[in-house]
């Protein structure tokens, strides 16, 4: 299975959430957010001697938050690229004399140059094999009297296969040479090509490519893109094919428009090799893709529909096509799901006259594809369709359950103990700075609960931060009923942020702010409120990165 984590570096501070102001805050809200929380946390306010030198440590932290999105300079870097830009002395983009929109351009210039560098040492390979099984002995019996005395597997015999290869090898961020190859065997006859090119990206509206191959004799083309308009593009390509009987001439074009946001239409002419003209009509949503086409050619004519539905939330996609044309006509169904990260497993049963019945089954890893095409039988029969149908479901499930579950809960228990343990001193910290912030707010919060208790507003009676487990059979989030597991209390941090009878939280992580802390790294961690408004009981419960804006007369609670 693929390691899907990407969180190798700890967690950086984030100042915006410290201070509990949005990204794009003004200079005003960020100076208003300061001295509100300088009340809180300004040593001079606690006379402990104790609780002053606490003070003075999270006072420290604010006051660095405040120095830092406070000046435009030094603002501009940690947007770009956080507090490791600050912490580099003489980093070479911070000159006093640059205007902050400068200091992000010459950092996106830097990054471009890395980047570029990266791509140098860098290719890119894909491929993939393709297997042809020919299993109509399973199903097709030549005579009933035959007494077939053959085994299983004798029934079975791959008839043929082939290999596809690419490197890429990136020049510059404009210039990419890509080196490509076939090689294919089909009933003991077989046959292959090798290819060269080079393109060159001519600016954000087109490129130019410049091919040379040799298979069936050696090969040239020229290709290119274009953007014409906002919503017009073309591409195109001149072919010239050597052969024993000649030169053979080919040309491609496509026009394609964006007919709205989710459409596209295309119209494609072909002269000279394999002469056709096709026109196709795409439409590609987040629950959807639907493609209409219908192809006019000297070899071959057909119409196609093709269909996807995608299930983001289970990672998985339905499919299904129907083709008819001069060669016949077919139905195809099947479904793709995602393993991993990386991998997706897909399985596709065609059914066809005059082809018969073929089960496809392909595994996409990385940049690497394995497909196995197997043709059950050549006649459209009950049997092979079903079977091509019931036997990948019933694979699939069984190797899902004894195989593939127990690899991800290990990999993602892994990656969990890896995170914890990188974090791990990093955590005990922040419980023991939110500890203390927590200590430090009680007086203000004491004050603030007395003020909004005068005016029926706004009263924290409690609020739990980490990762809740609920009863399949109850998602009420009573105490009774609600199983929680590496939670922490944050009723007075949050009654500590509370301002004229509102609470405002912004789209980050909660375990930045102040009196907050991640107390189960890796896990999926929710926000539990419970308030008062109007003397009327509130209940919300937000994801870790959702924003949060209350009172909201929906979280009610009916109490009746």
């Amino acid at each position: 299975m693929d390691d899907d984590s990407d969180q190798d570096n700890p967690v950086e501070d984030d100042y915006y959430a410290f201070l509990n102001i949005s990204k794009n805050a003004t200079a005003e809200e960020i100076s208003n957010a300061y001295h509100r929380q300088s009340r809180v946390y300004h040593p001079d306010k606690h006379r402990d001697p104790l609780i002053k030198k606490e003070a003075e440590v999270l006072f420290s932290r604010m006051k660095k938050a405040y120095e830092v999105l406070s000046d435009p300079h030094q603002r501009a870097i940690y947007d770009s690229v956080g507090i490791r830009g600050l912490e580099t002395e003489g980093w070479e983009i911070v000159q006093r004399t640059k205007t902050p929109q400068e200091i992000r351009e010459e950092y996106k210039r830097l990054v471009q140059e890395r980047e570029e560098r990266r791509l140098q040492q860098h290719t890119n390979p894909k491929g993939s094999i393709t297997m042809n099984v020919n299993a109509t002995d399973l199903f097709n019996r030549y005579d009933e009297d035959y007494e077939d005395s053959r085994d299983l597997l004798s029934c079975i015999e791959v008839s043929g296969m082939t290999f596809t290869q690419s490197i890429e090898a990136p020049l510059t961020l404009r210039d990419t040479v890509t080196m490509y190859g076939q090689l294919g065997t089909q009933n003991g006859t077989g046959s292959g090509s090798i290819n060269v090119s080079a393109r060159r990206l001519l600016s954000s509206k087109g490129w130019v490519e410049f091919d040379v191959g040799a298979g069936n004799g050696p090969m040239v083309s020229i290709k290119g893109f274009r953007t014409l308009t906002r919503r017009l593009f073309c591409d195109g390509a001149t072919i010239l094919q050597f052969t024993s009987r000649g030169i053979r001439p080919g040309l491609v074009g496509t026009l394609a428009m964006q007919l709205d946001k989710h459409t596209v239409g295309y119209l494609t002419y072909r002269a000279g090799i394999q002469s056709a003209m096709s026109t196709m009509i795409v439409r590609d949503t987040s629950s959807s893709y639907t493609a209409l086409s219908i192809h006019l050619g000297i070899l071959q004519s057909f119409v196609s529909l093709n269909y996807t539905y995608k299930m983001e939330e289970k990672q998985m996609k339905l499919r299904g096509s129907i083709k008819a044309g001069t060669f016949g006509v077919f139905v195809e169904y099947g479904a793709e799901k995602k393993v991993s990260r990386h991998s997706s497993l897909s399985a596709a049963v065609r059914v066809g006259l005059p082809t018969g019945v073929t089960l496809k089954v392909k595994l996409n890893r990385a940049s690497q594809a394995y497909m196995f095409s197997i043709h059950l039988s050549d006649e459209v029969l009950p049997a092979p369709v079903f079977y091509a149908t019931v036997l990948p479901i019933v694979t699939w499930t069984i190797v899902k359950k004894v195989v593939i579950d127990p690899l991800v809960k290990e990999r993602k228990e892994r990656e969990k103990e890896k995170q914890k343990e990188m974090n791990k001193s990093r955590t005990e910290e922040k419980r023991k700075e939110a500890k203390i912030a927590t200590e430090l707010m009680k007086a203000t919060v004491s004050r603030i609960r007395t003020e909004e208790e005068s005016k029926r507003g706004l009263i924290i009676t409690k609020a739990l931060y980490g990762r809740f487990v609920y009863p399949q059979e109850d998602r009420s989030s009573s105490d009774e009923h609600l199983h929680r597991d590496e939670v922490i209390d944050v009723t007075i941090p949050l009654q500590c942020l509370v301002k004229n009878s509102r609470l405002v939280l912004h789209d980050v992580s909660k375990s930045q702010l102040p009196g907050f802390y991640d107390p189960c790294v890796g896990e999926d961690k929710q926000l539990l409120v419970q308030y008062l408004f109007r003397t009327r009981t509130h209940e919300c419960i937000v994801k870790d990165n959702a924003p949060l804006r209350i009172p909201i007369p929906s979280h009610a609670v009916n109490t009746t």
